[in-house]
């Protein structure tokens, strides 16, 4: 499995398995099937209400804790700092989990300075080995960063072909933090998977469009968390080391660019307020 180093030397898989969306009754087995296809990286948050499954599916495993990438997520709800640390810890007791590979701010909302000091304090203490964030924009990571003591180490965004942020990859790459894609198939919107450009190449390679976008992706050094809940479509997911696309391939794809997202648009107002209706507790 090929892996990123983050900037503070931590090895994190260039390739997880995100549970966004699965339901809570069919996530342990779903996880339990993606460990044994092979992923080795799992991707969860509070917010997906599915952490305990996920936990359960690991400690059913038999894989070696340190053989297993955990990633969770803060919800907005708990940016406070002691509302944080509780979050934490209530994060930690649904997974079952004595440390944490990497803990994320879920969205630039709400009062993110004192959560990301709570993530600091819990980085410092040895109980999370990476802290990052999830869909700041660049001017907002740049101010968290230049404010605070410890830069984030991720910075999770939507990245697909329809929206591929080059100007966030050149930006996130210049400050030596790991970009990594969610969303990496745009849900399937805009036709994505019937794309004449994507088939194309596909065929080519005798492939599936979703092996060339996450080869699109990983060749732009950019870490990815497909989610699936079909066994056969997990080992599809990890069978992208087997080719590699031209350059030419590489900048048609990049073309697809719409210039915003088709998933969720952080410039539309609606979307702030949306992420403050949702209360998870």
């Amino acid at each position: 499995m090929k892996q990123v180093r983050l900037y503070n030397g931590i090895m994190m898989p260039s390739i997880g398995y995100g549970v966004f969306q699965i339901p809570r009754e069919e996530t342990e087995k779903a996880v339990s099937e993606a460990l044994e296809t092979g992923y080795r990286m799992v991707d969860t948050a509070s917010a997906y209400f599915n952490e305990k499954e996920v936990g359960e599916a690991i400690r059913k495993s038999g894989l070696k804790r340190e053989d297993i990438f955990v990633t969770t997520k803060l919800w907005v709800q708990d940016y406070e700092y002691e509302d944080a640390l509780k979050a934490f810890d209530r994060s930690m007791n649904n997974l079952g989990l004595d440390y944490l590979d990497l803990y994320l701010l879920h969205k630039p909302y709400n009062n993110y300075y004192a959560a990301w000091r709570a993530l600091e304090k819990l980085y410092k203490e040895g109980r999370i080995r990476a802290i990052g964030v999830t869909s700041f924009t660049d001017e907002r990571l740049l101010d968290l960063t230049l404010y605070n003591e410890i830069k984030p180490m991720v910075n999770q965004v939507e990245t697909n072909p329809y929206f591929p942020q080059v100007a966030t990859h050149d930006f996130l790459a210049s400050e030596g933090i790991q970009q990594e894609a969610w969303s990496p198939f745009a849900e399937g919107k805009e036709e994505l998977f019937t794309n004449p450009v994507l088939v194309d190449i596909a065929e080519r390679h005798g492939k599936t469009v979703g092996q060339v976008v996450l080869r699109w992706l990983n060749q732009r050094n950019i870490v990815v968390i497909p989610k699936t809940v079909r066994k056969e479509r997990m080992a599809e997911n990890l069978d992208i080391f087997s080719f590699t696309l031209s350059h030419s391939e590489m900048v048609a794809i990049t073309a697809l660019d719409k210039g915003k997202s088709v998933v969720l648009d952080a410039n539309d107002l609606s979307t702030p307020r949306l992420i403050h209706n949702l209360n998870i507790h």
